[in-house]
């Protein structure tokens, strides 16, 4: 008997590393295409876009995104359980164990770390990487262009993505202004919730005690969870200038573009446009 596409498409198990804002928008999309997919992420992730990405399922228990619902998971059974109720898991083991375990087609590395920690091409027949810090070829058999600009979103089979510059892309006409960083290493507390719309100088939280400001007027479009110790230089906070509350709380048009960019990639491979040795 002839299988239908989405049947195919039911046999290729997806991992992906992470569950932050770019993860998310891959999962989204795969999620959204009918392939199965599986995220892996840390007991306590870093992710500040919370209304938004699949990682808050780690704290939550469960969240719901855009009609998909993510379920936190702790081992791969669970994992496993998950997909056959129709549930996203989000596998709190990143070990290479757990990976191999779910027994992977693909595996996109979404950690966003600007570095390889530790994905390898051999991981599983097709390994992608978002960003910086892989080389197409060598690392993963595949790149994610995931600079604003022309080229986001694009694939690369050959080579790497632009180097991280350190600067934040603009938005609303702001680049560093809308991030917002701790003046001071501490435990974090926030004061607002996503959502609220802010003015430059109003106090979105405390490290410590120490009142931690909106570096520009808009809304606040991501804040770390409550409770998790932080120091200057890491991200914290995030102010869209351009003010629009419904934003805070779908996937971003980046995260779009970038899963969008995997899809891509898988479906160039199953088709043998793109042969993996």
């Amino acid at each position: 008997m002839t299988r239908s596409f989405p049947d195919l498409l039911a046999d290729v198990r997806v991992v992906i590393k992470g569950a932050g804002d770019l993860a998310t928008g891959v999962a989204f999309r795969l999620w959204r295409a009918g392939f199965p997919v599986i995220m892996t992420e840390l007991s306590q992730p870093l992710a500040i876009r919370r209304a938004a990405v699949f990682a808050e399922a780690v704290y939550a228990g469960k969240v719901v995104l855009e009609g998909i619902e993510a379920r936190r998971v702790d081992d791969p059974a669970q994992a496993e359980a998950a997909l056959q109720a129709g549930v996203l898991p989000v596998l709190v083991d990143a070990t290479p164990a757990a990976i191999a375990a779910l027994r992977p087609e693909v595996i996109v590395d979404g950690i966003m770390a600007k570095r390889n920690t530790g994905t390898g091409i051999t991981d599983a027949p097709l390994v992608i990487a978002l960003g910086p810090g892989f080389v197409a070829g060598r690392d993963v058999h595949a790149v994610i262009e995931t600079s604003r600009g022309h080229y986001l979103g694009r694939v690369l089979w050959e080579g790497a993505a632009q180097a991280n510059t350190g600067v934040p892309g603009e938005v609303g006409g702001q680049s560093h202004k809308r991030v917002v960083y701790p003046p001071c290493a501490g435990i974090f507390q926030s004061a607002v919730t996503i959502g609220t719309l802010a003015r430059e100088g109003d106090v979105l939280g405390h490290v410590d005690g120490v009142p931690v400001l909106a570096p520009t007027s808009g809304v606040v479009r991501g804040l770390l969870h409550d409770g998790l110790p932080v120091v200057p230089g890491l991200k914290i906070g995030d102010v869209d200038p351009r003010g629009i509350v419904e934003h805070c709380f779908t996937v971003s048009d980046k995260a779009l573009a970038i899963g969008g960019g995997v899809l891509e990639a898988i479906m160039t491979h199953l088709s043998g446009q793109r042969r993996i040795p």
